[in-house]
């Protein structure tokens, strides 16, 4: 009994002693100024506002290493010999793709065991919408074969979007925007859609992101030697012409505007791409300069193009494409060109543009 007694007297003891030093420190605080206590604001209603969650974009980690598998045998490389007729690398020492400037096999075994997914996109809106099929088509035997690949198709006609039979680990999804008015609103759109999906979806399921055209067929192999930080594509117009014939934005009340003697190539809006996480800080910069512009009552000469060829001059790609990724066919065949990888097709651009 007196062992009970005691232990009631010692938890009192404590608990007393407990509740004066917290009232102390209660005391303590409320006095010193150097300490705030915020308590939620709340409405005349009698309810605390929610403040919206601010979405943080965690990227997946990916494995960058250039790792060749023990064994593997492929043409020996040379510094002496090789392509003579291009320039192969920028002056900030970023790769320049062409044919027969990289090993196809030793690039495959490089990256295939990664496990990468890469996402494209492609925006198939008002008659564009026929293109598709062909896109999808080719798409299967030429472009990243034996990868992982998500088809992120917008367009504003769900009903036209074609069945096509799709190789292992390849997926399509569809997504539904407006018709709009014009072919340069549609343009201009492309920066801000991109930014919402990788913001909602791509982040967390793909390694890298390529933006494309819908209307374009594939002809050859377009693959893992693409894969780099960020990448550029020569404007298949302009690979072979000087930088005061570029067709930059030159006004200077534009977000969009290069001053003259400046530039280094001329790329082209409808190809480019790289790591998610570098193609959203792209996107999200054209976005806001678009944005930026409109609000000044100004349109950049090649709207998202424009745009675009200012970022990568002042943003460097890592790795460039030559025109071989995306050529035109109205242009015919030059003979730097070996091979023809990526075309856009010949067609009635007044017939298929909206209000041309």
């Amino acid at each position: 009994m007196w062992f009970s007694s005691f232990i009631r007297r010692r938890s009192l003891t404590i608990f007393v002693g407990i509740t004066i030093l917290g009232a102390a420190l209660l005391v303590f605080f409320f006095n010193d100024k150097s300490w705030s206590i915020s308590l939620p604001h709340v409405n005349s209603d009698g309810n605390i506002p929610v403040c919206p969650v601010q979405r943080k974009v965690l990227f997946r980690d990916r494995n960058c290493d250039l790792d060749s598998p023990k064994g593997l045998l492929y043409k020996q490389p040379g510094i002496t010999l090789g392509r003579c007729d291009v320039v192969a690398v920028t002056p900030w020492s970023a790769p320049i793709v062409w044919e027969e400037t990289f090993d196809p096999v030793l690039v495959d075994a490089i990256y295939k065991p990664k496990n990468l997914t890469i996402a494209t996109t492609v925006f198939a809106i008002g008659k564009y919408i026929r293109f598709l099929r062909d896109f999808l088509e080719t798409a299967e035997k030429h472009f990243m074969v034996d990868f992982k690949v998500h088809y992120h198709i917008f367009t504003d006609q769900l009903q036209d979007v074609p069945a096509v039979d799709l190789a292992a680990g390849r997926k399509i999804f569809v997504h539904q925007v407006p018709k709009l008015k014009r072919w340069q609103d549609i343009s201009a759109s492309r920066m801000q859609m991109i930014q919402t999906i990788i913001e909602e979806q791509l982040y967390r399921e793909a390694d890298y992101i390529y933006c494309q055209d819908v209307d374009a067929k594939f002809h050859f192999r377009w693959g893992a030697e693409t894969l780099d930080r960020l990448v550029g594509q020569i404007h298949p117009w302009f690979y072979d012409l000087g930088r005061d014939q570029f067709t930059y934005e030159r006004r200077p009340e534009s977000t969009a505007y290069i001053p003259p003697g400046e530039g280094d190539f001329y790329y082209i809006g409808a190809m480019f791409g790289g790591r998610v996480e570098e193609v959203y800080k792209l996107v999200k910069s054209c976005h806001e300069n678009l944005e930026a512009d409109k609000a000044n009552g100004i349109e950049a000469a090649w709207q998202e193009e424009s745009h675009l060829n200012w970022y990568l001059l002042y943003n460097k790609p890592s790795k460039i494409l030559s025109p071989e990724y995306l050529w035109d066919d109205l242009r015919g065949k030059a003979n730097v060109m070996k091979v023809v990888r990526l075309s856009h097709i010949l067609k009635n651009y007044a017939e298929v543009r909206e209000n041309t």
